[in-house]
């Protein structure tokens, strides 16, 4: 199986290969929730009963063909960085970071699955995939789901469907979402009206980093709030016609934004630019907000298209835990804001034009 320090060394498939279909929609993630029958909820158990059911899942996952040379480990196994840098490219969540003994990871080499056992539930079958791909994120999920049906008893019952830790779970057992980039809307001040409709029709709106989190560089999760009474298909295409909406709405932002106000975008980008390629000290939230300007400005042709890669590759690369990986050891925060700002002027240096000008008609 994959070593931890392989795993770091490969971007992520939905972190490279970017086009104009992930301007606006840069991921789309589909996650199952299941349980084993008779056993007790992770929540609920005993360490014991924890270690039985990863020693049942894991080998069972890894005898998959898609996690042929994946990344296979108990939790316990990891130390706290490496933990953390796992949830910064979303392959485990927060709190299954912090749980204890008897939790395991079980990742694809393209880092597409990521297999989480004894999270809230005994198992939670993600996939993400670059763009629009719910339809295809889902059958990559299911693929997992059916190999794994065929060898235990999931908790299920006729009138309820999968049975889950949280009852908002209950049903389906699953959250579908899209990670958007929106800073038309947000440049134009829609978002709040544009993110007020998406709650009226019953989807959740989220941050970088799921429930609970902030929106930083711009970029907001739209899920499914309801798991029950609606089949995997039927939420699928609700959220893909509310996702799709979102993004025809973005770009008609980003298009009036350049007619009614282009001096105000270039000089956005421009400041943005000039921030990243010359500071010496700045923090995540600050770097954030910027990359996404320089995203946008090569969305919309004023600067090379390289970047979009560039810039979403920075965004999970200069994360707290994945720059104290690099440094290999923890560090202080003033320490990190000295090497992000270092690690964004290595990266901006080749992929930026030694000078931009922005101030030409638009392309």
């Amino acid at each position: 199986m994959m070593r931890f320090s392989t795993l770091m060394k490969h971007p992520a498939d939905w972190m490279a290969g970017h086009d104009e279909t992930t301007s606006v929609v840069v991921t789309s993630r589909v996650r199952l929730a299941r349980n084993l029958q008779q056993m007790p909820f992770p929540g609920w158990s005993k360490k014991s009963q924890r270690q039985e059911v990863l020693s049942q899942l894991k080998s069972k996952l890894e005898a998959h063909h898609t996690m042929s040379e994946g990344f296979s480990h108990e939790l316990s196994d990891l130390d706290s960085l490496q933990k953390q840098v796992l949830v910064e490219r979303h392959l485990i969540s927060r709190e299954q970071a912090a749980r204890s003994e008897g939790c395991g990871s079980v990742v694809n080499r393209k880092q597409t699955l990521s297999l989480m056992i004894n999270e809230e539930d005994h198992l939670r079958i993600q996939a993400i995939l670059p763009s629009l791909q719910l339809r295809e994120a889902y059958e990559l999920a299911l693929s997992i789901d059916q190999h794994l049906e065929a060898e235990v008893d999931f908790a299920f019952n006729t009138k309820w469907g999968y049975l889950t830790a949280c009852p908002t779970n209950l049903g389906t057992g699953m959250r579908a979402s899209s990670m958007l980039h929106l800073p038309g809307l947000v440049l134009s001040d829609q978002i709040g009206q544009v993110l007020k409709g998406i709650g009226k029709l019953g989807l959740a709106v989220r941050g970088l980093y799921g429930e609970g989190t902030e929106s930083l560089g711009n970029l907001y999760q739209i899920s499914n709030q309801s798991t029950l009474g609606e089949s995997e298909q039927q939420i699928l295409s609700r959220l893909t016609k509310v996702i799709s909406d979102v993004a025809r709405y973005e770009l008609q932002a980003r298009r009036k934004l350049m007619q009614d106000d282009p001096l105000m975008v270039r000089d956005r980008i421009g400041r943005a630019s000039g921030i990243l390629t010359n500071a010496q000290i700045i923090d995540s939230k600050e770097a954030l907000g910027h990359l996404s300007m320089l995203r946008l400005g090569a969305d919309i042709d004023l600067l090379p298209k390289e970047l979009i890669e560039t810039c979403d590759r920075l965004f999970i690369e200069t994360q707290p835990a994945h720059l104290q990986w690099r440094a290999g050891q923890k560090i202080p925060p003033e320490t990190r804001d000295s090497m992000r700002a270092q690690l964004i002027r290595e990266q901006l240096q080749s992929a930026l034009p030694p000078a931009i000008d922005i101030s030409e008609s638009d392309h």
